[in-house]
């Protein structure tokens, strides 16, 4: 069972903050490369952080922000939920209507090639991390993804992240993370690197 010792400053986020957790992740990943590859707009990729956050992560995962600067989305592989039908067709809408061409058929096609390529041994999944453009640099990154691997070490559970942004695969690794495989989320997508952090 996972014991959070969380530093002042970073709260669990609540169900009411779906908008601003979605909007500081998409903010954060406006510049990824598998994320445009997919959504194509900022609206579209707004509109998915957002109800993945009130739908998956609020409600069954486990949520944290720093005031409005940086904000991260994790759950437990054993209680990994997915969409009902009517969330489903809510997202189908939202990227039909705000993505670019195609934005429906490639999310979905990558979302299931991510499911095959996840691990099957009990971890803690980080789906999300992610600051503001303005707060880059500043170490908040550090600070609101160390308690999640400190409790996760105290667990004895691994952890495990898909990594969009070859940018950030040093920070990652710092953090004590490696690589398992490179694979495409679809045809002609860049890469996307599957990371696994072991217990300590």
């Amino acid at each position: 069972m996972l014991q959070l010792d969380l530093p002042g400053g970073l709260p669990r986020a609540a169900p009411s903050d779906w908008r601003q957790l979605g909007d500081i992740t998409a903010e954060a990943f406006s510049e990824d490369p598998i994320n445009r590859w997919i959504f194509g707009t900022d609206a579209a990729m707004k509109a998915t952080f957002r109800q993945l956050a009130r739908d998956i992560y609020l409600p069954h995962g486990i949520c944290h922000m720093m005031g409005d600067d940086a904000a991260t989305m994790w759950s437990l592989s054993d209680t990994r939920q997915g969409m009902s039908g009517f969330q489903t067709l809510r997202l189908v809408w939202s990227l039909m209507s705000k993505g670019s061409k195609g934005a429906m058929k490639r999310a979905m096609g990558a979302g299931e090639i991510m499911a095959k390529h996840h691990p099957s041994d009990p971890h803690l999944y980080l789906f999300t991390i992610g600051t503001r453009k303005a707060a880059r640099g500043t170490g908040l990154g550090k600070a609101i993804l160390r308690p999640m691997l400190d409790a996760a070490d105290r667990a004895g559970l691994p952890c495990y992240l898909e990594n969009t942004n070859p940018a950030n695969s040093g920070f990652y690794m710092s953090h004590g993370f490696e690589r398992m495989e490179i694979f495409e989320v679809g045809e002609g997508s860049p890469p996307m690197e599957a990371m696994w952090r072991g217990s300590d």
